[in-house]
């Protein structure tokens, strides 16, 4: 495993030059969210220090797809196949003895204050306060035992208070089945993990598979875990910090509101609470943060989400060749998928196939093999020259959406498909693009130097 944690990743990024360190001091209160945005995109950002703690914080660890492909060890184009060839093939956890685990070199049970033991940020102008953004939270199907992992935005909400939103995925169901039995949910927060382990989190899978086995998968070995100290959870043993703690039945208190990916914000409601019993960590930890919005926040969710989205369409188009969650669409809404198109229909197949791989996807775009699907001028330019929208735009009325989306009717959006490919009847010479032999080969600079 050549990340077991996420100081052998930062060690990485720092050769690389990757990892900018701020050594001014920052306020935790907007100020380091705004240095990390800035530099999104470009670096991953120590802030060692920040006012009022002794603990470092850092942001941005995956921001762009060259990065996770290094933390893989293959090449960008294999991202997606990768991601879909662990989520298929999960490997099993192997568990360790607490003396061997770092995330155990702490342990805090009594007078748990996480406002002062750790510099929990807060992000934007709106936000309710500060926010735990960055963490894997484990619970158990309490039928089969099974473990399931997410991240959540979690606000402060007192000493060892959290608000939470829960989707209604995995998670709200595990809860549920307790929740009507007047029962609290287990659950551990982990904040700090190896990247693929962050990645594998965010896996979209059948209801009943484990996260931390997809992130074995992606390691290429088993992950080392560790039983907790007062709940019946396991949880990586290499992380810097776990808050171990209970679901509330019965509590809702106003949580929000958040700023979030789609770049609003998420509205204040009643949401369920969570009460932390105990904390484990390093002895000199390191706090992690995501930014909404960021690259990071982006790819996390994308890499996973075009995994299923290329297995899904692939069903419906065998000959499809890529696909890609753009940034513009939050790396959520919109899809571009390229195809080697056989027969007539199969775009419209394709994007079908999109809409079911998540209700997230709002808006479909299918070109041929020959249109780079990571270039936004070109995927527009296949849409300016090969689409007519009499006959190669689908409109989907009022289906099930993303309740973040602003311009949903609470969650009922429409759905739009564009067909931008060559019709298969069109002649060769019609659609033919423009081009100099010799353009690849030519190094301007050769050219224009002195």
């Amino acid at each position: 495993m050549s990340f077991r944690s996420l100081r052998s990743w930062l060690k990485t990024l720092e050769t690389k030059g990757y990892l900018k360190k701020v050594k001014r001091e920052v306020d935790p209160v907007y100020e380091l969210a705004a240095v990390a945005k800035k530099a999104d995109g470009q670096w991953a950002v120590k802030f060692e220090k920040v006012k009022g703690y002794s603990v470092p914080v850092v942001a941005g660890i995956l921001h762009n797809r060259q990065l996770i492909a290094e933390a893989m060890k293959i090449n960008v184009a294999e991202l997606v196949t990768k991601f879909a060839e662990a989520q298929a093939n999960p490997l099993p956890c192997c568990l360790i003895d607490r003396e061997k685990a770092p995330v155990k070199e702490v342990i805090v049970r009594d007078n748990i204050d996480l406002g002062s033991m750790f510099p929990i940020p807060t992000h934007h102008e709106k936000d309710a306060g500060p926010y735990i953004t960055a963490a894997l939270l484990i619970a158990k199907d309490p039928c089969t035992g099974v473990r399931n992992v997410s991240i959540h935005r979690l606000q402060l909400l007192g000493p060892n208070r959290l608000g939470i939103l829960i989707l209604p995925r995995h998670l709200w169901h595990i809860f549920r089945q307790v929740e009507e039995k007047d029962q609290p949910l287990e659950i551990a927060l982990v904040i700090g993990v190896d990247p693929l382990t962050l990645l594998a989190s965010q896996a979209i899978t059948p209801f009943g598979v484990d996260e931390l086995e997809i992130a074995s998968a992606l390691h290429g070995e088993p992950l080392q875990l560790v039983k907790c100290e007062t709940v019946d959870i396991e949880v990586p043993a290499h992380a810097e910090i776990v808050l171990e703690g209970r679901l509330l039945p019965g509590v809702r208190e106003i949580e929000g509101p958040f700023g979030e990916y789609p770049k609003y914000y998420g509205p204040a409601s009643k949401k369920p609470v969570i009460v932390i019993d105990a904390v484990t960590c390093r002895r000199r930890p390191i706090y992690q943060t995501i930014v909404a919005a960021t690259r990071e926040h982006l790819l996390l969710g994308a890499i996973p989400r075009e995994a299923t989205l290329f297995q899904m369409v692939r069903q419906a188009v065998p000959t499809v060749r890529a696909v890609h969650l753009t940034p513009g669409g939050t790396c959520r809404y919109h899809a571009v998928i390229a195809i080697d198109k056989r027969h007539e229909g199969e775009a419209k197949n394709a994007i079908f196939a999109a809409f079911a791989s998540s209700a997230e996807v709002k808006h479909v775009v299918v070109v041929d093999k020959d249109v780079d699907i990571f270039n936004p001028e070109d995927v527009e330019w296949a849409i300016a020259t090969r689409c007519q929208a009499s006959k190669d735009v689908i409109i989907i009325s009022q289906a099930h959406g993303n309740r973040l989306d602003p311009s949903s009717d609470d969650g009922l959006s429409d759905k739009m498909g564009i067909d931008a490919t060559v019709p298969l009847s069109a002649p060769a010479e019609r659609f033919e693009r423009i081009r100099i032999p010799g353009f690849e080969k030519i190094r301007l600079e050769e050219y224009l130097g002195d």
